[in-house]
């Protein structure tokens, strides 16, 4: 029987849940072992559902409400209203796909992002109770998904920016991320000052976690108002998952946000 593990981090409201699984738990095998839940990356569908059940369980939570989007390394943003429940099963799914990023206002439903040392990051309202799930890989990134999600959400929800609270869940460290010149320069073309976010070993290294952890800030969230897990899935693959380490064919994290009435 599956029993995750979570990686739990502190909120501003007892009614917002936030969390990462990591790979202890569950009854998936091989590099998806053991905990995995996302269904695009080649696990066995029936120890995939099982795990499913497994968290929905343990968030108290129906499977229907746990909302896991297929990523593609972009930057679409998909909101998640009431409405999204009453649509076939396909529907849902034709939503959610092509989708990185996710947010809602729907409480005892469960948004998140699934990753591998990509940078999850979660954002919350705790007054207005609205959400967001962003998956920041180096592509999306470098494409400011995470700011381009708080727009999003201002958009919707009429927030106030100042008001929300960020979590930057486990990924991959500095020490780790090893780019090629051609990523280097991609960052340089975009705008990023690289002085403090990038380091050269013989290859450059980038800190996504601070680059991501930046945007937030000057997207307008209090720097007191964001919490890093600081954990490297890379140093930690026995409890997180590492494409790096591990290939592609390999589980995933989740990292989600939840809330509760």
């Amino acid at each position: 029987m599956a029993n995750p593990v979570l990686l739990t981090y502190p909120t501003a409201s007892p009614k917002v849940k936030a969390f990462s699984t990591t790979r202890c738990g569950g009854v998936s095998e091989g590099e998806y072992g053991s905990f995995n839940i996302n269904p695009f990356c080649g696990d066995a569908p029936q120890a995939v559902q099982h795990n499913t059940e497994a968290l929905t369980t343990a968030l108290q939570i129906c499977p229907q409400h746990l909302i896991l989007p297929h990523q593609v390394h972009g930057i679409e943003v998909r909101q998640v209203a009431e409405d999204f429940f009453g649509l076939s099963p396909y529907t849902q799914q034709l939503l959610l796909d092509g989708v990185d990023a996710v947010i809602t206002s729907v409480k005892r439903v469960c948004i998140g992002v699934s990753t591998a040392d990509c940078i999850p990051v979660l954002l919350y309202e705790p007054k207005r109770m609205v959400a967001g799930a962003v998956h920041a890989g180096w592509r999306g990134t470098l494409q400011r998904i995470t700011q381009k999600t708080i727009t999003e959400m201002r958009a919707a929800f009429h927030i106030d920016i100042a008001a929300l609270h960020a979590i930057i869940g486990p990924g991959i460290s500095t020490t780790h991320f090893e780019v090629g010149q051609e990523v280097y320069d991609q960052f340089v073309e975009a705008g990023f000052d690289l002085t403090d976010t990038a380091e050269w070993k013989e290859k450059w290294h980038i800190n996504l976690v601070e680059m991501n952890r930046k945007q937030l800030v000057e997207a307008g969230i209090p720097a007191t108002q964001i919490h890093c897990a600081n954990r490297c899935t890379y140093d930690e693959a026995d409890m997180f998952f590492s494409a790096r380490r591990q290939g592609t064919a390999s589980g995933r994290i989740y990292t989600g946000i939840l809330l509760n009435d």
